[in-house]
């Protein structure tokens, strides 16, 4: 008797792994994953991570799809801060007014805008590298030192005793 084979449900995948690459080229070059498959010829961005975990099932940690697309938002990061520099330092929009020539102050206020929405984002994304440095408790790389000057605490303790005999006689 011959063995079945399972058919398989569904449409048949369109990954190829030339769509894989142009899509992390994208990534790599700051562009979010729902703009890149908004364009023709790419498919949706549910079919993309439904993509990532089927090869992460099915492959070895540390390879695979998601490990190409988390590679390439990183570079992608970059590419963003790196944008975020060049439109901060380059020379301001100027208008020509009654009063001469002057810097527009509304372009200011929308490169401004637009470097700190990029810079908020960059921190969400990637906070270890983009995030605000705050510590509040220890951290395994760095922690917290307790230290306790009993000199200090023997002070307290005389200056206290002294008090209550000033008390006690007075």
């Amino acid at each position: 008797m011959a063995e079945k084979t399972a058919k398989k449900t569904g449409r048949p995948s369109k990954y190829t792994p030339e769509i894989a690459q142009q899509m992390c080229e994208q990534l790599a070059e700051g562009i979010p994953l729902r703009q890149i498959c908004r364009q023709e010829g790419f498919p949706e961005w549910r079919t993309i991570y439904d993509w990532m975990w089927k090869d992460d099932a099915l492959g070895e940690a540390g390879t695979g799809l998601s490990t190409a697309i988390a590679k390439a938002r990183e570079v992608g990061q970059d590419a963003i801060a790196e944008e975020i520099y060049i439109e901060a330092m380059a020379p301001p929009e100027r208008i020509l007014s009654q009063n001469g020539d002057r810097i527009d102050p509304g372009y200011v206020a929308l490169v401004k805008a637009r470097a700190e929405i990029k810079l908020k984002l960059l921190a969400k994304w990637n906070p270890k590298r983009y995030g605000d440095r705050v510590q509040v408790a220890g951290d395994p790389n760095a922690p917290l030192k307790t230290e306790i000057s009993f000199d200090t605490f023997a002070t307290v303790i005389e200056t206290l005793e002294a008090r209550r005999q000033d008390k006690a006689n007075g």
